[in-house]
């Protein structure tokens, strides 16, 4: 593909999303609509590929398409530092949860194993569990 060539349909196969993301993403503001021409189609650029797949990412990394949007305007190279806090944040977010996930695990580790240590018709320390919180 060259540099402005490719239509939607083109556009959201290379960035491996479906159209309604682009269009998704230009309501939001995270990606620019190109201006249609007269009677014709609007063109896409091998930028707006890089900028999709750049917003894929860092959905994928946790990152809101706030925050998205907001590493968006930095995305010069010339805001490091605050594209550092941002990443800091969520960093810290990331930790956060993983913090409550481990005491989850260990809550259901607890559970599972008293589960499997009772024999005949006794209530259920799972069960009983749920009920009581």
């Amino acid at each position: 593909m060259r540099r402005q060539d490719m239509t939607i349909g083109v556009l959201a196969r290379q960035a491996g999303v479906n159209l309604e993301t682009i269009r998704y993403y230009q309501r939001r503001g995270l990606l620019a609509e190109p201006a249609k021409p007269l009677g014709g189609i609007r063109r896409y650029s091998d930028m707006d590929v890089t900028r999709i797949k750049f917003i894929k990412r860092a959905q994928h990394l946790g990152f809101s398409l706030e925050e998205v949007g907001a590493l968006l305007k930095l995305e010069d190279g010339a805001h490091c530092t605050e594209a550092r806090v941002i990443a800091a944040e969520k960093l810290a977010d990331v930790r956060k949860r993983l913090e409550g996930l481990r005491g989850i695990e260990q809550t259901l580790q607890t559970l599972v194993t008293e589960c499997a240590t009772q024999k005949g018709n006794v209530c259920c320390p799972l069960i009983a569990s749920l009920l009581e919180s």
